[in-house]
């Protein structure tokens, strides 16, 4: 058994050698320099991202002062980037933990209990909410409750939650069988403890690959918002919002749109490729 334990953490490296390769390492790189630059912002960001300079409005790349130039205001686009980072991984992470959270609960208690708790969860929540389209939920109920961090982390949690809902739900109605789940219930183990210390941790691994496509999918749906005027209300720096202010001016200062439309691609792909690692890591079959 001693030499089994020594030879664990060795295979286990071995494996996530295997499964990551130079993309999906260049992916989870990515990702912790946004996250370290979410941070960091306030004491790396070179100028106040909301600081006008008119005199210097549209200045190109490296320009002096301003490594990525400046907006049409002035406005250091650098700073604004950075700035930009906290806010779309502030509302992509808040809405995130809120659908898995939600989803969750929803799936592993309509999936253990069936009956009347699967009719209310999987049936009345949510196969109602995923009737609509997305974009058309989150548009309406932004146009209703206002643009804003808060109403979009609430409309996002609630549309993305069908998917961790439905994850948890099948993952529950197989692990549910499971002899360790039978005993547990055998020996008298609380309704609460066999649900979120025996059953949880078993169905837990696709949750955490989905985690990190939902915050692929939140960014998206953010910047989308943003970028039609719904989301992060101005002058709050937001990715979106610096690509449809780019848009207007591409003719006479492309660097305008391509320079938050490459962060914005880069951090969407980074948290997919991610995913996908996780997905390899934690799935022999999706390895193979």
């Amino acid at each position: 058994m001693a030499t089994a334990q020594l030879e664990a953490p060795g295979m286990r490296a071995a494996k996530l050698r295997q499964v990551m390769g130079p993309l999906r390492t260049a992916a989870l790189v990515y990702v912790v320099a946004i996250v370290a630059v979410m941070i960091l912002a306030p004491v790396i960001a070179p100028a106040d991202p909301l600081a006008q300079d008119i005199a210097n409005k549209r200045l190109s790349l490296f320009a002096p002062g301003h490594l990525l130039g400046t907006d049409e205001l002035g406005r250091d686009v650098l700073s604004r980037i950075m700035y930009g980072a906290r806010i779309e991984l502030f509302i992509a992470l808040g809405a995130t933990v809120f659908a898995a959270t939600a989803g969750t609960f929803m799936g592993i208690v309509g999936g253990f209990f069936g009956g009347v708790a699967e009719t209310v969860t999987m049936r009345l929540v949510v196969d109602v909410i995923l009737a609509f389209p997305p974009i058309i939920l989150a548009l309406l109920a932004v146009t209703i409750y206002g643009p804003g961090p808060l109403t979009l982390i609430l409309v996002m949690g609630v549309l993305f939650a069908p998917t961790f809902a439905r994850i948890t739900y099948g993952q529950t109605l197989s692990v549910k069988r499971e002899e360790y789940v039978e005993a547990a219930r055998a020996f008298g183990a609380k309704t609460p403890v066999t649900l979120f210390k025996i059953v949880l941790p078993n169905v837990s691994a696709p949750i955490i690959v989905q985690f990190s496509l939902t915050m692929a999918q939140a960014i998206l749906l953010e910047s989308g918002l943003s970028y039609l005027g719904l989301g992060v209300v101005p002058p709050e720096p937001s990715w979106g919002a610096m690509v449809a202010e780019g848009q207007r001016f591409i003719t006479s200062d492309p660097m305008g749109l391509l320079v938050p439309s490459a962060v914005l691609v880069l951090t969407i792909l980074a948290f997919g490729l991610l995913g996908d690692g996780l997905r390899a890591y934690l799935d022999p079959k999706s390895r193979k």
